[in-house]
């Protein structure tokens, strides 16, 4: 538990870190399309996938809670998808809210099952999974 615990906070630190740095390269002004929210969703979707197909069950349980609620956990996050639109919707950009939210929802499924096939291509794959 404790092992489980401090990976979790290990990884959220790391996954906290890389969202912030990616919220300062991708800087948006007020009511614009919050781009870097966008991407860490996509990106967190299809590593996460990877990682649960390929090698989800070979992991010890701190490190899946580390990879999983620490690391993408943090760096990906439902609040920031939901005030980002609040923000847009404020601001009367309805149509780029809605946008958003689809575009998030829509890239993010998408590079799930993407990883989820990569990972479980390269699970079947032993030479692959070395590399």
């Amino acid at each position: 538990m404790i092992r489980e615990l401090a990976a979790v906070a290990v990884g959220g630190a790391l996954g906290t870190g890389m969202r912030f740095a990616l919220d300062l390269a991708f800087a948006t002004k007020d009511g614009l399309f919050p781009v870097s929210t966008l991407i860490a969703n996509i990106v967190g979707s299809f590593v996460l996938a990877v990682v649960v197909a390929e090698l989800w069950e070979k992991l010890p349980d701190w490190t899946r809670a580390g990879l999983g609620a620490g690391l993408l956990g943090s760096f990906t996050t439902f609040s920031a998808l939901a005030v980002a639109f609040v923000h847009l919707a404020s601001a009367d950009q309805w149509l780029l809210a809605l946008i958003y939210v689809t575009a998030t929802m829509v890239l993010g499924l998408a590079a799930a099952a993407l990883g989820l096939r990569l990972g479980h291509a390269r699970a079947r794959r032993p030479d692959l999974v070395n590399e």
